[in-house]
């Protein structure tokens, strides 16, 4: 599995901007072949933040993912909405594993 974290911080007047956008993202997301899971979250403390959690097959299905039609109209509708540069954090999946971690 291959896992992106994405950290946003949104302008106050955009959450709700924001939030359609990347809930219609996500709905079209989950559709693709090697998407296992994407969630949107929103900090509770802080409304104004979100996390995208993304986990795929493979680092191939991920990068799939940014050629899409609903990726490109996500990133072009929200670039104007956040507070500061959106960051991507990657993650390899430690457990549950098929490599026989322990």
């Amino acid at each position: 599995m291959f896992i992106v974290l994405v950290h946003v911080h949104v302008t106050p007047d955009c959450v709700e901007a924001f939030r359609a956008a990347s809930l219609e993202n996500a709905r079209n997301s989950v559709q693709e072949p090697g998407c296992a899971r994407f969630d949107v979250l929103q900090q509770q403390d802080d409304p104004n933040r979100f996390v995208l959690a993304e986990v795929y097959d493979s680092v191939e299905a991920s990068a799939a993912h940014k050629e899409t039609a609903h990726y490109a109209q996500w990133r072009d509708t929200v670039a104007e909405l956040m507070a500061e540069p959106r960051k991507g954090v990657k993650y390899d999946n430690c457990f549950p594993d098929d490599a026989g971690w322990r």
